[in-house]
């Protein structure tokens, strides 16, 4: 079949060409001025300047640390220069043989065409109407492998069929959500002969696609939607302007505004939809094509009139969804306001950034951490702020030294502190005040491996495991005191709960699972029933979230969709990354190492440094530099949560 499609592809990109495409086929402008006629016509690629491309991928390049057990990881595989990349779909040759039709179509898939028209010409006339791209999107470790099966029997003698194979690694539903999906991929493409020529007749509905395809193609967006507390809806702590991240995947060169705004309208992924509600009356679309900001970076956005029977205060929730999930993809341009419109054009209501930022921001449970918080030496919990070089205890019965404590957590508010004692069985709660009393327990654990660290989440709330050898209980203390509530973790089974981290929001909750000795991360959502005074609380479809570490060491929420992952795969090094909520691989920027991790913590605030318990001691990754040693003993970082 001669050179393989992809590779054939990303050659020419090296050369640093221009393309266009003639009725023969794909003609390409090699550097030099020499014609290049593919062999099997699908897709043309457009590129920058070779000499550009060079320098980028040059300057792209890392160096491997030759001593340490941690592995830097790029979670952005592609170059800068591939943001400048174009593709093509080139039309079928007269006379293609079934393996070039193939080839052509799949080529022609990862185009940057709005509808696949190019794709949709490879198709017989029957087939051409019925095919739905968008209905889920298959994602390989590499292409997939095409191999023909052979001619038919003789019941269809102008028949051809060939088999695509390869290893599965996700797949991304028609709602845009990725969800990783290890397993062996294989279907067949049949073929026949449409007036003469070869044509696709039968095929699966959906795309399938290289993961440097589907990189290259697609960016992770954030959708915002609003936490729906449920039983305690109505709670003074739960509050009702609560955002929460959903990410998905939306292709990022095919009018991506309008594409996350119209993603947006069509509601919650199928896993946060029980969990999160959206403000938009059900039924709302969007009336408005190529949405960009305008001369004032302002948004305005036409609606079907469902919107327009929306009261202000629903309006102003509306505009926020909006504001937040369009800012998410235009990151590098600040919003000014979001305007509603009806679908003439009639303003329905107006959202500044001031007012979007003040009422909305999901940052706004996270509080306003400006320091860290550690166990020294001395066994004090101590803090760094930013504007101090020397760690210094903290106010109240846990700065003094006089409980040896295994873990901490600090409340969102940063006025009280939950400890976990050095044995591991006792839970301790104080105000982080100058002159109070540390106080009797407040929980003790019989379990033999005692209790996790504890979590808070930004409605006030403490959470905590109480680890057995089989299974493990699951507690909160509605604001760290009374009676816990026991939440039930379906999906568990056996399992123990080695540590846990609440999400602000208190919907989402980042477990690491122990199993016959490998420990997983994996993300539950929070539902709440019952009533006000006696909730029922769960945590649902439990998910991994780094399915390729076995072994992980410790994480923490990194972002609203975001979190920082410690461990190592099969027969690795130690390794820490930036992972999505969906399972799928940050493109946040690459970690430089730092040896023997053992906890880690980071802020839902992403202008904050992590901090990490190593080798080294306590050590700090201010933005844009390396890491840094805070104090050469203690342990149990941690951020306000």
């Amino acid at each position: 079949m001669g050179t393989e499609p992809g590779a054939r592809s990303r050659a020419e990109m090296r050369a640093g060409v221009g393309a266009r495409s003639g009725a023969g086929g794909a003609e390409v402008r090699a550097g030099g001025g020499a014609r290049v006629r593919p062999k099997v016509p699908g897709r043309v690629v457009r590129a920058g300047a070779v000499l550009g491309c060079s320098a980028l991928l040059l300057a792209g390049c890392a160096t491997m640390p030759d001593s340490g057990d941690m592995q830097a990881v790029d979670q952005s595989p592609r170059a800068e220069a591939d943001a400048q990349v174009r593709v093509y779909g080139v039309p079928p040759q007269d006379g293609a043989q079934p393996t070039e039709i193939v080839s052509g179509f799949l080529d022609a898939t990862t185009s940057d065409e709005v509808d696949f028209s190019t794709a949709v010409q490879y198709l017989a006339s029957s087939t051409k109407k019925t095919w739905q791209p968008f209905s889920a999107t298959k994602v390989l470790q590499q292409r997939p492998k095409a191999e023909p099966v052979g001619q038919a029997n003789r019941e269809d003698p102008n028949g051809y069929t060939i088999t695509l194979s390869g290893s599965q690694v996700a797949t991304v539903d028609s709602n845009h959500a990725y969800t990783p999906e290890e397993r062996a991929y294989q279907q067949t493409i049949h073929l026949t002969k449409d007036d003469g020529q070869w044509r696709i007749d039968r095929l699966p509905n959906g795309l399938v696609l290289g993961q440097s395809d589907f990189q290259r193609i697609y960016r992770s967006v954030n959708k915002y939607y609003f936490a729906d507390y449920k039983s305690e809806a109505q709670s003074a702590r739960a509050g009702h302007n609560v955002l929460v991240a959903d990410p998905v995947y939306l292709r990022q060169r095919i009018d991506p505004v309008t594409a996350s705004v119209t993603a947006l309208l069509e509601g919650p992924t199928n896993w946060l939809n029980q969990v999160t509600a959206s403000a938009f009356p059900t039924g709302t679309v969007l009336r408005s094509s190529g949405l960009s900001l305008d001369d004032s970076n302002a948004l305005r956005v036409k609606l079907s009139k469902r919107a327009a029977a929306a009261g202000p205060g629903q309006c102003r929730r509306m505009a926020a969804q909006l504001f937040f999930t369009v800012q998410d993809i235009t990151r590098a341009s600040k919003i000014s306001e979001v305007e509603l419109q009806d679908e003439t054009g009639n303003r329905l209501c107006v959202l500044s950034q001031d007012r979007a930022n003040s009422e909305f921001a999901p940052r706004k449970h996270v509080g306003r951490p400006v320091q860290e918080y550690f166990i020294d030496a001395d066994q004090k919990v101590v803090s760094m702020p930013d504007t101090t070089t020397e760690p210094r205890p903290v106010p109240g019965p846990f700065g003094s030294g006089k409980t040896p404590l295994s873990s901490i957590a600090i409340s969102r508010g940063e006025d009280t502190a939950a400890g976990v004692s050095a044995d591991g069985r006792s839970l301790y709660v104080a105000p982080l005040e100058y002159g109070t009393e540390r106080g009797p327990e407040l929980l003790h654990s019989t379990a033999k491996n005692g209790f996790s660290a504890p979590s808070w989440d930004g409605l006030g709330d403490l959470w905590i495991a109480d680890r057995s050898d089989k299974g493990s209980r699951l507690l909160r203390l509605r604001e760290g005191k009374g009676t816990p509530d026991v939440v039930t973790v379906p999906g568990l089974g056996d399992r123990r709960i080695k540590s846990i981290k609440v999400a602000s929001d208190g919907i989402r909750i980042a477990v690491l699972v122990e199993d016959k000795g490998r420990t997983t991360l994996q993300l539950g959502r929070v539902e709440r029933g019952g009533t006000a005074q006696h909730p029922v609380l769960s945590v649902e479809e439990l998910r991994p979230i780094a399915p390729q570490l076995e072994d992980v060491v410790a994480a923490s929420w990194a972002g609203g969709s975001r979190l920082v992952v410690v461990g190592r795969q099969s027969g690795g090094v130690q390794q820490m990354q930036y992972m999505e909520t969906d399972g799928s691989a940050s493109s946040a920027q690459t970690l430089p190492g730092v040896n023997g991790v053992k906890a880690v913590t980071a802020s839902e605030d992403e202008t904050r440094p992590l901090v990490a318990d190593g080798a080294e001691g306590i050590v700090r990754l201010p933005q844009d530099a390396n890491w840094k040693t805070v104090a050469k003993e203690g342990k149990a970082p941690v951020y306000p949560g």
